[in-house]
């Protein structure tokens, strides 16, 4: 005779039988986790490095609000909460006359040594500030530091707080009404940049390359998208007030994601919809052959992917990794942009700087991304040579070259930053 089980005794079942193997393999994953030789030692390094200041790195002499914004809670370990703030508010004090946010800003008698064509405000005379107009980053990226802020001090003062003749939440909705005036496009309901490479600052059009002139080519892109998306997560979360206005937006924006960027064929993200004046590259130059990792990153933390379609994007990056014999899923891109397409020597040759250089400072924010989804096992392989090579350089750098040669600004704070946070994100999944 046939013994039938109701639905609840099955789910019983299998649950019982599941379990220990699960409980079994977290086991071994946290024992692995707890002995690894470089995670004391990045994280020690971190701390060390942060201590000595807020500039994004030593061959920067400025703060960027793109990357104190992914060390902020790196810094929140060394420094009072009232200088974690101050630097906040120098942002808003800053603040465009149309409502934009700047990049970063230098102490003013330092201006002489930094070639950036600056700005000043009458509310903070101590500095000179400058912005790479080409990305669409900065206004996100301050409401995001500001959110993170008040996450690690619990201090929502900051939002009343008065800079010249508005609060610091007004100034907040002031910013992402900047991006909507004048970074929005109607047709396709998005953000728009110059053309860059994924998340990068330097367009492919004469110069050094991060002004937008008569010369960009504007364009649309997930990165911009994405971290607008966050920001508007964060901002209506911080001032629930604000959700009528900005959380049809942040839903109508999150759709053409989908709709327009997100090629569900190739299971990516398509480098950019070109508008007006077209692609800046040859005609027969095939764009979306290129795989755009930090943009992915970014738009898995906006929620724009399924459990499914991330596991898929960590497939193909591991893939095209392998394709590009680099170090690390912190890839820039692959393939990367031929030599020449960029004005800006830095960008050439190829698997230099944002052209398919390695970069931690996004790549660990994959890894971050991969352990809030609960890919814990996958973020732990792929973080080792990360980990690897801040002890094999004694030290947190820029970027990496394709075999894994440390480029750029050393005591990288941003690289650091997002260590630092993936580090305690594996501390505390062990805990629970």
């Amino acid at each position: 005779m046939k013994k039938y089980y109701p639905i609840f005794m099955l789910f019983l079942l299998t649950f019982a039988c599941a379990t220990p193997t699960k409980k079994s393999e977290n086991k071994e994953l946290s024992d692995q986790i707890a002995k690894n030789e470089y995670i004391p030692f990045v994280k020690t390094k971190a701390l060390e490095i942060m201590k000595t200041g807020f500039n994004a790195g030593d061959g920067y002499r400025e703060v960027w609000i793109r990357d104190y914004n992914t060390f902020i809670e790196l810094a929140a370990q060394v420094f009072p909460k009232e200088e974690l703030k101050e630097n906040l508010l120098v942002f808003c004090r800053m603040q465009g006359e149309d409502g934009n946010i700047i990049d970063g800003f230098t102490p003013i008698e330092k201006v002489g040594t930094v070639a950036y064509d600056f700005s000043y405000s009458k509310l903070e005379p101590r500095y000179a500030a400058h912005k790479n107009s080409v990305e669409t980053d900065q206004e996100s990226s301050l409401i995001q530091a500001v959110y993170k802020y008040i996450k690690l001090t619990g201090d929502t003062t900051i939002l009343t707080e008065k800079v010249g003749d508005k609060t610091v939440a007004e100034r907040l909705e002031w910013s992402m009404d900047f991006l909507m005036q004048h970074r929005f496009n109607p047709q396709y309901g998005l953000i728009i940049g110059a053309t860059t490479a994924d998340w990068g600052d330097v367009q492919p059009e004469h110069g050094w390359g991060v002004d937008l002139d008569a010369n960009t080519h504007p364009a649309i892109d997930i990165y911009d998208n994405a971290m607008f998306i966050i920001a508007l997560n964060n901002l209506t979360e911080i001032l629930p007030a604000s959700q009528t206005k900005w959380n049809p937006i942040k839903e109508s924006i999150a759709q053409n994601c989908r709709k327009h960027l997100w090629d569900n064929t190739n299971q990516k993200f398509i480098p950019h919809i070109y508008l007006e004046k077209g692609s800046p590259f040859p005609a027969d130059f095939n764009e979306n052959e290129i795989y755009y990792f930090g943009g992915t990153a970014i738009a898995i933390e906006a929620g724009l992917l399924s459990k499914d379609e991330i596991k898929t994007s960590l497939d193909e990056m591991i893939k095209r990794v392998k394709q590009a014999g680099a170090p690390s899923i912190g890839l820039t891109l692959y393939p990367p942009y031929p030599e020449g397409y960029f004005v800006n020597k830095i960008m050439n040759p190829v698997y230099s700087y944002q052209n398919g250089g390695d970069w931690t400072w996004f790549g660990g924010r994959m890894i971050q991304q991969l352990i809030e989804n609960g890919f814990v096992q996958e973020a732990y392989e792929q973080v080792q040579p990360m980990l690897k090579r801040v002890k094999d350089n004694n030290g947190f750098y820029e970027w990496y070259s394709v075999d894994n040669k440390p480029r750029g600004s050393g005591t990288f704070r941003g690289e650091a930053g997002v260590l630092y946070t993936a580090i305690v994100m594996f501390e505390k999944w062990i805990k629970e």
